[in-house]
């Protein structure tokens, strides 16, 4: 009963800070402070008041517009709300709500959905964000791994996927990828360690390209069009984090079985 109701309050607390991410998604759109100022209507300025800013609830109640101009709201917000809800409840599930790394992903996922939303947006991994999360990542890895052999798997692993990312760069002359996907790499390989960081740019690649042809086939990309990949990266990372150990086992298996 216990562990019942410290999961709802986790997936609670999930939706509050999808709540703020979302703010802080707009204003590093608009290079505004996300620590100072209150929310306000993108559309009128008019400023939010207290229930207008519940997570969810307040854009099923206002039937996704805007109290004040009854502009519509973007889908955005309650995604992004719900997404990180289950997000902080899977961690809590998956890893244990008294573990070390639980506490570690609740500060490293919210710099996951942002540059998930924000390149999914504008083709753009920031800075301002990528970087802090490879500093936090860097930081947790040498906080719980005591042995200098344990370490340099993460590292290894970091310098591995932003090297791949740099030789693709290299290559197409920087028309497949940018240089946000380096540092988004190198944040993966560090997060992941091998063997998961091959998993997850397996996973990225291909549902990257099988977006993408799916989007030509519908006449929505041209072949010449750009798709951002960071938001694939993430997927990638996630499926890695949560389930790496399961699918490389069950890969492991049917390749044995085959051979």
């Amino acid at each position: 009963m216990f562990n019942q109701f410290f999961y709802a309050l986790i997936f609670i607390f999930g939706l509050i800070i999808g709540s703020f991410l979302n703010c802080v998604i707009y204003r590093l759109e608009t290079s505004k402070s996300f620590l100072k100022g209150r929310s306000f209507c993108p559309h009128c300025n008019h400023k939010l008041a207290l229930f207008d800013l519940i997570p969810v609830f307040s854009f099923i109640c206002l039937k996704g517009k805007c109290r004040y101009c009854a502009k519509k709201i973007s889908l955005q917000y309650p995604l992004v709300e719900i997404v990180t809800g289950f997000l902080f409840l899977l961690t809590a599930i998956y890893f244990g709500i008294d573990s070390f790394l639980m506490f570690f992903l609740f500060l490293l996922l919210p710099f996951l959905i942002v540059i998930f939303v924000y390149d999914f947006k504008h083709y753009i991994i920031p800075d301002r964000v990528v970087y802090p999360a490879i500093g936090l990542t860097l930081f947790y890895q040498l906080l719980s791994n005591k042995s200098l052999d344990i370490i340099l798997n993460p590292l290894f692993s970091a310098f591995s996927a932003a090297s791949f990312f740099i030789i693709i760069i290299l290559f197409s002359k920087g028309r497949w990828m940018g240089w946000g996907d380096v540092k988004m790499g190198f944040l993966m390989g560090l997060l992941l360690g091998s063997p998961n960081i091959i998993l997850a740019l397996v996973l990225s690649v291909f549902s990257g390209a099988l977006v993408g042809v799916l989007l030509i086939i519908l006449e929505k990309k041209t072949l010449k069009s750009q798709v951002p990949f960071g938001p694939f990266l993430i997927f990638g990372t996630f499926i890695a984090m949560f389930w790496g150990v399961e699918v490389i086992n069950w890969y492991s298996e049917i390749f044995l079985f085959g051979l």
